[in-house]
């Protein structure tokens, strides 16, 4: 039986993956909340962002596009882009497939 894709799930997930993308110094500033932005907060660089996908393609599969999703927004949305929009994205998406 598959898990559920829950917020929380997610949140968890998703700062593995940036601790492994970034490294350790991650959380140097504390654990990832969803208000955590990736420009200023986390400063991930595009090469980072390309990584990030790829882990996010690996755990939830294709019903998560990630890249497709960025593609959409105005870059200021990128820019502003928080840890919580993308945990919310996340679980939408994994959950609509049942992954």
């Amino acid at each position: 039986m598959p898990e559920t894709v829950t917020p929380e799930r997610v949140l968890a997930q998703l700062e593995e993956m940036l601790v492994e993308v970034i490294g350790d110094d991650l959380l140097l500033d504390g654990p990832l909340t969803m208000e955590t932005s990736f420009d200023q907060d986390l400063q991930l660089e595009s090469i980072e962002f390309v990584a990030l996908s790829e882990k996010l393609l690996e755990t939830y599969g294709e019903q998560v596009d990630f890249v497709g999703w960025l593609a959409e927004m105005e870059l200021d949305d990128i820019i502003a882009l928080t840890v919580g929009q993308l945990v919310e994205f996340v679980a939408t998406n994994a959950s609509a497939s049942g992954a």
